[in-house]
Formats: structure tokens, C-alpha cells, sequence
């Protein structure tokens, strides 16, 4: 019913672009292959291209992505010289796809192709970016659910974008909202509050997450920390990449009051207390952790800055192309 439905629907939108970054997925990429195919058969009124950028892998994955790109023109290979992330992989695959709609997904079969059709009957509905909700999550509690949990906490409060699932990485974009998005570090999964930012409509859906079945997680606890400073980043590029001194204003205020009241408490200390000031490291320490917290923050945040504008000025990409195939 939900093909029928999507067949009714007249839209110009006619190409797809699967885009899946692959790291050391050997065991996983034919088994993939065969199910995106079983899925696209079923829809004969679009045009499907498969990307897959591989990460540096240190498998067989490369020469199984050339061997499907020889047999199948629609498999679209890119080759990279070493591991560059999964951003970057996917921030290339994006640069390269042709279709009128973007899905990414994983290459460790966990995303479940046949899921794809309820993010096209989505973006037919109006919305610009559909976003994956792994309701029922096949993984482990303590590795990947209660980390996961807390970076979704975390990001939904600090955009202002409430979604469950934002490290699901199949979701569907419209090409128009999300072609001109540069992307680094770890900041693919927040596609959906830039586009909620530029006034795209977005929405969540529940898809099939499946429990892996070949291969190794790269996934780990420490994800969730590498998520909160790469979100310090988002927030700060979004509401103050063009005044940046109302940023570093405040936070110079708030260390200014800080230093004002460690004074205060030295003063109350020596006339009132009777403590010499250099009897309580109390002032020293405080000063001292005020200053080199915010001067860390601030020298993140302004590398930030410079790193995009060394790969904007130079049209220099995060990554190294090898070997490029059907592109």
C-alpha cells in the first residue's frame, strides 16, 4: 500500500542517491548490495545510484566495491588513500551524488534498506530532512544505548531540534538543503538542526534496526564526548560565526565576575577573617582554572574557524581521493 501510494505521487524528484560510507565491512558489503537491489526492483519509477566511499579500509572492502561497480553501473566507487572518518566519507559521497534525494546509511547492514521507501513517501509529504528513529535498538546497553541516549539528550536541548535518533545515520534529505553544507569532525549527525535552522521542514520516523551480524563496531563510549565538543562547535558557528565578540564578550564578562569574586574572597578573608592571603590557595587555584578553561575553549573554537576557512579559501577537502569508479 505504501508503494502504491508513493506511485500516485507526481513529483520531478525521480533520482536517489544511496550514500554509504564504508570502513572494513568485507563481510557485509554484498549481502548490502543484494538487499538495496531487492528493495529498488520495487520501485521501477525512480532512478537509484549507490555510493560508497571507502574510509581507508585495511580489508578485501575496496576490491569487493570495484568488483559490484563493474558488474552493476549503478554502484558508484570512491576510494580513499587513508581513514579520514566517517563525516568526511559521507561529506564526500553528498559532493558526488547526482540524485534529487540523499539517503545515507551504514554499510553494517543494520539499516534496514527496505525502510527506504517510508523516507521517500516522507519527503513527498512536504518535509526536507527525514530523519531515522531506531525505536527498538539491536546493540549493546552500556557501549552504545546509554551513550547514544545521553548525546540525543544533549544535542536535542542545545539546538532547540528535538529528535530521538540523531546518530541514526539513515535519514533523507531534499539535495537543495543539504548540498552546500560543509561538514568535519563529527558533525554529520547534526544535519538535521542545520536544516532545521535554514527553515527546512523535518520529521522523525521509526525504521528496522537489526543487530550486526559480521564485522567489528567502530563505535565506542568515548563517541559521546567527541559529539559534545563537535555540538560546542555547531552551536557557536550557527548563532555567532558572524559576531563572534558577543561570544567571547560574555564569556569574558563571566570570567571577569569570576575574577572579581575570587578578589572579593580574598578581601573578606584578609579584613574580616583574619587569614593572610597566602594562607588559602583558594584565590590562586580558582583564577588559575577560570583562565585556562576559557583560553582552551577559545583556542578550540577559533582553530574551528580557521580550519574552515583553510578548506574554503583553498577548496581543500578533509580527504584524499585514491581512486574514483563509474563517477
Amino acid at each position: 500500500m505504501m508503494l502504491g501510494h508513493i506511485n500516485m505521487i507526481e513529483n520531478s524528484a525521480k533520482s536517489i542517491s544511496l550514500v554509504i560510507p564504508v570502513y572494513n565491512e568485507e563481510e557485509n558489503l554484498q549481502g548490502l548490495y543484494e538487499e538495496i537491489c531487492q528493495t529498488t526492483e520495487k520501485m521501477p519509477q525512480y532512478f537509484f545510484e549507490m555510493i560508497f566511499v571507502d574510509d581507508g579500509s585495511k580489508d578485501n572492502s575496496p576490491q569487493i566495491l570495484k568488483d559490484l561497480s563493474i558488474r552493476d553501473s549503478r554502484v558508484k566507487t570512491v576510494i580513499f588513500r587513508r581513514n579520514s572518518g566517517q563525516t568526511a566519507a559521507m561529506s564526500c559521497g553528498i559532493k558526488l551524488a547526482s540524485g534529487d534525494i540523499i539517503i545515507p546509511m551504514d554499510a553494517d547492514r543494520q539499516n534496514d534498506p527496505a525502510d527506504i521507501p517510508k523516507f521517500l513517501e516522507k519527503i513527498y509529504q512536504g518535509f526536507s530532512c527525514v530523519s531515522g528513529w531506531r525505536k527498538d535498538r539491536k546493540d549493546k546497553l552500556i557501549l552504545r544505548k546509554i551513550p547514544s541516549w545521553a548525546a540525543n539528550t544533549i544535542i536535542s536541548i542545545m539546538t532547540g531540534v528535538h529528535l530521538h535518533d540523531y546518530g541514526c545515520s539513515l535519514k533523507a534529505y531534499h539535495r537543495d538543503i543539504i548540498q552546500d553544507v560543509e561538514l568535519f569532525g563529527e558533525m554529520h549527525r547534526f544535519i538535521p538542526a542545520y536544516a532545521a535552522w535554514s527553515g527546512a521542514k523535518v520529521t522523525e520516523i521509526v525504521v528496522n534496526h537489526r543487530a550486526r551480524v559480521a564485522g567489528v563496531s567502530k563505535y565506542g563510549i568515548s563517541r559521546v564526548f567527541k559529539v559534545i565538543l563537535d555540538l560546542i562547535v555547531v552551536k557557536f558557528l550557527m548563532k555567532y560565526f558572524n559576531k563572534p565578540m558577543h561570544f567571547f564578550g560574555a564569556v569574558g564578562f563571566i570570567s571577569l565576575g569570576l575574577g572579581g569574586l575570587a578578589e572579593l574572597g580574598a578581601l573578606y578573608y584578609k579584613f574580616i577573617l583574619g587569614v593572610s592571603l597566602i594562607q588559602t590557595p583558594l584565590p590562586i587555584v580558582g583564577a588559575m582554572f577560570v583562565i585556562v578553561g576559557v583560553q582552551l575553549i577559545m583556542s578550540g573554537l577559533l582553530a574551528e574557524v580557521l580550519m574552515r576557512t583553510y578548506y574554503s579559501d583553498q577548496s581543500r577537502m578533509p580527504y584524499s581521493i585514491k581512486e574514483k569508479i563509474n563517477i
